[in-house]
């Protein structure tokens, strides 16, 4: 499958400062792609330089194999760009912003007029289409700054930090109004420090650091990368974990690491399948009752750490 977007050895000085070092990866049609990376690590200087904000020191950035760094007039054609902070005009109202994109983006008056309604219908604000945007809430801000970016028929939607000030119900609401654009047929990319949420709603993620790419895949190949083992997450009463660990490790069960998560403890094994049948027989013989047991692969979170305290 060829790429939709394409970042070739891109590297963005200013002045004597190197931001963006050799950044290279592909975005295939159809994704939701990621960049992880701490405050300063270069992810909104990247996007930037993606919708031609900044011009590209060295390098190129392909679309459909085609150089689009210095064709500003493609650039607004293909991408939407919703940013950290609303882009809206918080004078106007819901449906007067639309407007306002439409012809900014130079999109036909009986478009704009239809895509109004889809669009602050999809984000639920067509009963607030009147209101005035200063006035509506957090929430309803962050899906107005959405329907405008997307006024003008986008191939590509790009969100920086797209749930920032936004509480955890009001989070939860967006990812799934993303998705719901994804399935719309739009690609996406996401920067993002929101780890865990990433992690659900990724195809693929870069993580980045001091302007440099350190991996990319799905999130399970960099899971992988990262682990051989598995997480055993173990609830058991009375919960005599250390006679239990004791137990697994003396029959030879290959635990690499244990530690304890409030009323549980977290097994690092390699082989869980054969080590949870044996751990099973343990607690019978230990008069063990098993509360709740979970198999997964360590966290995004723990992979982005451990690629980053790496020297």
């Amino acid at each position: 499958m060829e790429p939709l977007i394409s970042f070739k050895k891109v590297i963005k000085r200013f002045k004597n400062a190197t931001v963006l070092k050799d950044i290279s990866f592909d975005v295939l049609e159809g994704e939701i792609f990621g960049l992880i990376g701490a405050s300063g690590a270069g992810k909104t200087t990247l996007l930037r330089c993606l919708i031609g904000f900044y011009e590209v020191t060295e390098g190129n950035i392909l679309f459909k194999n085609e150089d689009i760094t210095k064709n500003l007039k493609e650039i607004r054609r293909i991408f939407g760009f919703t940013t950290q902070d609303n882009c809206f005009y918080e004078e106007l109202t819901c449906k007067e912003n639309l407007k306002y994109f439409g012809k900014l983006y130079r999109v036909p008056n009986e478009t704009i007029k239809t895509n109004t309604e889809r669009l602050l219908k999809m984000v639920e604000l067509w009963d607030a289409r009147d209101q005035i945007a200063s006035n509506i809430s957090g929430g309803m801000q962050r899906r107005l700054d959405l329907a405008c970016s997307l006024i003008h028929n986008p191939q590509i939607l790009i969100l920086d930090e797209p749930t920032t000030g936004l509480d955890p119900m009001l989070r939860k609401e967006m990812w799934k109004l993303i998705e719901k654009i994804n399935s719309m047929g739009i690609t996406i990319i996401i920067s993002s420090h929101l780890l865990e949420e990433m992690e659900q709603i990724c195809t693929k993620v870069a993580m980045i650091k001091d302007g440099k790419i350190l991996v990319k895949g799905t999130p399970d190949e960099l899971k992988s990368l990262y682990s051989k083992n598995e997480e055993i997450h173990l609830e058991t009463y009375p919960g005599d974990y250390k006679k239990i660990v004791d137990r697994a490790i003396k029959i030879g069960i290959p635990i690499s690491y244990v530690r304890q998560e409030g009323h549980k403890v977290v097994l690092y094994v390699s082989k869980a399948e054969r080590a949870l049948h044996e751990i099973i027989h343990i607690l019978e013989d230990m008069n063990e009752s098993l509360l709740d047991i979970d198999v997964n692969k360590p966290s995004l979170n723990e992979v982005f750490e451990a690629f980053t305290n790496r020297k």
